[in-house]
């Protein structure tokens, strides 16, 4: 699964983006792991624009899929209304061809696409990190035989292996798209884990770990996962946003589950009914806007996270006004020395 952008390696190996922002270190030093990998994610957010955007346009969906029935009132399967009907008070975005409330539909679309994102974006995130990780310290045998896996999946085409085997499964569901995203979608974040975790493997804090005689298993999860963290949150971003598109794509085509309320449902549905035939161009364009939307969130994340731990892919104008301001803490050091040194000369002369 092809990525966005990611994180150096440098700055992977040093613990995250979030890791290098002042303030953060010594405050949080004494503190659990987890609740310092949260800490610094949670600054990192409110620190980075494009983060805040992205975090604020998630949350929104989070809360729809979370609580449609607060939003929407109607039914999004009931086919009770007058077919073609235009936005109104009682039908914000108009009713489909079979007389479906049409803003129904969206809000209550939104979970199962939410739930594809995460739910692929997690499975295939641990699955990659578990066999590149693991390829990578081994080593030996166990590194050629994951990395056999792991290229045939890569020379494979991604979508045209996702049609095929939706297309046997016939009315894939939530869970089955999920399952077939996961399973051919991994490899290349696997590649990606697996080029990071030897720049590692020589490090002292792990030829430190194996003195100690500690397991294999202890100094991969324990040891070289937790200093990967902005490179794991990275592929979590981008898988999810992967997942969308390739869920809504098959669903467009006819391959997902036609019963259920879905943004890509809602597309194969106006597409058949021949929606923008029939002036009923919103038919097709609010799913579509959904899902560019949620996918924006996904990827100024990820472009977010990666500013943050890059300075150099940071806006020039950001990284002009940090260093006029390091010049000026600078020029006020220097004065507060001479200064100093102009009174110490002074009392000298007086003595």
């Amino acid at each position: 699964m092809a990525m966005l952008r990611m994180p150096s390696e440098a700055t992977a190996a040093g613990g995250g983006p979030a890791s290098q922002l002042p303030g953060i270190g010594g405050a949080a030093g004494s503190r659990h792991p987890a609740l310092r990998a949260l800490l610094r994610i949670t600054t990192a957010i409110r620190s980075n624009r494009k983060a805040s955007v992205g975090f604020g346009l998630l949350v929104l969906f989070c809360l729809v899929g979370l609580f449609p029935g607060v939003i929407a009132k109607d039914n999004p399967t009931a086919l009770v209304y007058q077919p073609r009907l235009g936005p109104s008070f009682s039908h914000l975005l108009g009713t489909t061809g079979l007389g479906q409330d049409m803003f129904a539909q969206i809000v209550y679309g939104t979970r199962p696409v939410l739930e594809i994102a995460f739910g692929v974006g997690l499975a295939a995130t641990t699955i990659a990190m578990l066999i590149g990780v693991s390829a990578a310290y081994l080593g030996g045998f166990w590194d050629a035989v994951l990395n056999v896996l792991t290229d045939v999946l890569l020379v494979i085409p991604l979508f045209p292996l996702l049609i095929i085997i939706a297309a046997y499964l016939q009315s894939s569901g939530t869970m089955v798209m999920i399952a077939v995203i996961t399973a051919t979608g991994w490899s290349y974040t696997a590649r990606q884990l697996r080029a990071q975790a030897l720049s590692l493997r020589k490090r002292d804090f792990l030829e430190a770990a194996r003195v100690r005689g500690e397991r294999p298993i202890y100094i991969v999860v324990v040891e070289i996962i937790p200093t990967m963290t902005s490179l794991l949150v990275a592929s979590f971003l981008t898988n999810a946003l992967y997942a969308i598109l390739f869920s809504t794509s098959l669903q467009f085509l006819g391959l997902g589950d036609p019963t259920q309320v879905s943004w890509g449902t809602m597309l194969w549905a106006s597409e058949n009914a021949e929606a923008f035939q029939t002036g009923q161009a919103l038919w097709i364009i609010a799913p579509g806007l959904c899902i560019v939307a949620l996918g924006a969130a996904f990827a100024l994340l990820n472009y977010a996270f990666d500013e943050i731990g890059n300075p150099a892919l940071r806006p020039l104008r950001r990284t002009r006004r940090l260093a006029q301001r390091s010049l000026n803490r600078r020029h006020r050091a220097a004065l507060r020395a001479r200064r100093a040194s102009l009174e110490g000369s002074a009392g000298a002369t007086q003595a």
